[in-house]
Parts: C-alpha cells; structure tokens; sequence
C-alpha cells in the first residue's frame, strides 16, 4: 500500500550555501494510524536573522542537536524513499534541494502542491501556502486537527506547516477532481507538478508592473526578450510563459 509523505523543512536561509534546521513530516496510509516525525537539527552554519525572523528558530533551539542525517526523522524518511510512495510538498524545488544536501534524492512520486495549485487555482493572485491558509479558512480546522494528532500549532514552523498542508491537500485534491473529472486525482497531481505553468497574472517588476504578459508582447516584444536574455533570475514558468506568448 502506497505511503503518503507531506514534508516541510525550516532552514539557516535560502542560499546555496544554507542547511536544514528542522524536519517535519507526516506519514499517511489508507486504515492506518498517521505517523508525525518532527525534529531540530544541527548545522555549523550559522541562521540568517532574515530566516529567524520567519521561523523563529534560534541558535540555541539547535545547540546540542545531532546533524540532520543523524535525526530518527531522516532515518525513517530514507526507509520511505522508494517509487511507491509519495512525497507532498509546497514548492518542492527548495525543500528537494535543502535535502539534497544531505545526501537525500527523491524516488518517490513527487507531488508539488505549489506548482498543482497554479494549475488548477490559475486565476488566484497568490498561491503560497499561507495564503490558502487564510483565503480557504484552513485556520479554522487547524486547532481540532493538532489536537488530534497530538501536534502543538506554532507560525512557520515546519510541522505546523505540513499540518496546513495536510487540510490544503484536501482541498486542491477535490478541485483537481472537478477540473479533470474522470481522471485520478492523485496520478493528475503528479502530473501537474512536472508540467510548467502559463503565468496570466500581471506581472509584479518592471516597467511593465501590473500588465500581463500577452499585453506586453502585443506592445513591446522586445522587452520580453530582453527579460529571456538579460534576467538571470526567472523562474522556469516564466520563461515557459514568455516564450509562448512569444510563440518562440
């Protein structure tokens, strides 16, 4: 029976150089009792005050703190690691990329609820976790699901997220089964998380703040190959995106 893994990590900061601090994550199974994995790590690399601000991990919350591949939770994480099972989680490249650097590499089927929500939430003017948290009530439910689970609620912290996660999942399961009725919900959200995203938002930089990208092209193309070839920093949907209203 396939396994479930909704997995969120806090981290030092969001640099190449950065390292997991915590890891939480929750295990699902059909008739079987949800397990809950939560643990500080320690790194020698030191928290940044911006990520601390975030998650409101301090260097003493970690001092005395084996390293993260150490941990009972990323033991039991390598023992899920296998291609019948699934990983969940919102925006994965980064989490994906912070346990890489700890000798982690995803088997299982991967679900990435950001890029899912894009998808099938296309016309909503965010789409981080937090947002939906609000926009769908989640907040609401959260209290009687901790209490359940035996979770203590805490903003940003990775096993409070994975909680929010967990009622989101709900959610966007039910509107992938409106939007692509007949199809498994489960196979088409794996499906949405390797497939790009058309960004019909107005864009949010630039000159052309507040106009979507096939306004643009229709006034100045040239701008949007200048943001290809001059912008080092897009993201893989937007240059998706600008090359299709570009039709290059």
């Amino acid at each position: 029976m396939a396994k479930f893994v909704i997995l969120d990590t806090e981290t030092t900061g969001t640099d190449e150089k950065d390292r997991i601090i915590q890891l939480g994550y929750m295990v699902l199974e059909p008739k079987k009792e949800i397990q809950i994995y939560n643990e500080f790590c320690f790194t020698d690399v030191p928290i940044s005050y911006g990520a601390m601000e975030v998650h409101h991990i301090t260097p003493e919350m970690i001092e005395g703190k084996v390293p993260c591949v150490q941990t009972e939770a990323y033991r039991q994480l390598s023992q899920l690691n296998t291609s019948g099972n699934y990983m969940i989680i919102h925006n994965a490249p980064f989490d994906l990329d912070m346990l890489s650097k700890e000798g982690f590499e995803c088997k299982m089927k991967l679900i990435d609820t950001l890029r899912c929500a894009k998808h099938v939430y296309d016309d909503e003017e965010a789409h981080r976790l937090q947002f939906f948290r609000y926009k769908m009530g989640l907040y609401k439910d959260e209290s009687k699901e901790a209490e359940r689970l035996g979770i203590e609620i805490k903003a940003h912290d990775a096993i409070g997220d994975v909680l929010t996660l967990k009622l989101f999942l709900t959610k966007l399961r039910k509107k992938v089964e409106e939007k692509f009725p007949g199809v498994n919900p489960i196979d088409k959200m794996v499906e949405l998380s390797s497939e790009p995203v058309f960004i019909k938002q107005p864009i949010r930089f630039g000159k052309y703040k507040g106009r979507t990208l096939t306004e643009i092209a229709a006034e100045d193309s040239g701008y949007l190959r200048w943001m290809l070839t001059g912008m080092e920093n897009l993201d893989e949907d937007m240059k998706y995106s600008i090359k299709k209203v570009l039709a290059v």
